[in-house]
């Protein structure tokens, strides 16, 4: 009996983008598997955000071959809602579904917001209109779903609850995720694979072994932390309490 034949969510083979004489982007190579969770680190201006752009549509290639998925989500570090609609009109911006309504609750319901679907974006709180715009990636029903340093504006408690919640969504419907950050602990906490990203290429693909929930500190999850910070340019610093 033939096995079924399974492709990557994401294939880029010999990206490049430019920015006049500046190559952002210089011949990259990356798959990522369906169901896959995946950290981007990497410094500013390394790349990071035009290579999530181009896999979200939002910006061109120069050259290369790029493959995703028909259905891509994406959240940003801002939630970017629109102001005068309430919060189960933003989270069905863009779907055309007869059933969209009915989605936005289910959606909303899973991110813990059923109580909040007629509210105004005015009255949420941060950590509430991230969870709005997670609903909002949710309700497409993403093969791929791409995060844009989601956390970033967040306090410490309110990231904490918002990793547990995002492994928990990603648990129930398996996208393949593509999380870019600048935080160390928060890749190795949540992804499969941690990316370096330097001068646009991919440095360094790290595989944790280790099962979740991963604790933080703990010798596996520290001496790859070390050797992020020295992809990165950064020298050791102490481990993490």
């Amino acid at each position: 009996m033939d096995m079924p034949v399974t492709f990557p969510a994401v294939h880029l083979r010999r990206l490049q983008r430019r920015f006049g004489s500046h190559r952002v982007i210089d011949g990259l190579d990356l798959d990522i598997a369906a169901g896959e969770f995946v950290a981007l680190l990497g410094a500013s201006g390394s790349g990071k955000t035009t290579l999530l752009r181009i896999l979200a549509g939002l910006d061109r290639a120069d050259d290369g071959e790029v493959s995703v998925p028909q259905a891509v989500s994406t959240v940003f570090q801002e939630p970017r809602l629109m102001p005068w609609k309430r919060v189960w009109e933003n989270v069905t911006l863009g779907v055309r579904q007869p059933d969209a309504r009915e989605r936005a609750l289910r959606a909303l319901e899973e991110v813990g917001l059923k109580h909040r679907v007629q509210a105004y974006p005015a009255t949420l709180s941060g950590g509430e209109a991230q969870r709005v715009a997670l609903a909002r990636g949710l309700v497409r029903e993403p093969q791929l779903f791409l995060l844009d340093e989601p956390f970033a504006a967040l306090d410490a408690l309110t990231r904490i609850r918002m990793h547990a919640l995002l492994l928990e969504l990603w648990r129930q419907h398996r996208p393949a995720v593509l999380l870019v950050t600048h935080d160390i602990n928060e890749a190795i906490l949540l992804a499969d694979r941690v990316l370096v990203l330097v001068d646009g290429r991919i440095a360094e693909d790290i595989r944790l072994a280790t099962p979740r929930p991963r604790q933080q500190g703990g010798p596996a999850c520290e001496a790859i932390r070390q050797r992020c910070l020295a992809l990165l340019g950064v020298g050791e610093l102490p481990p993490t309490p």
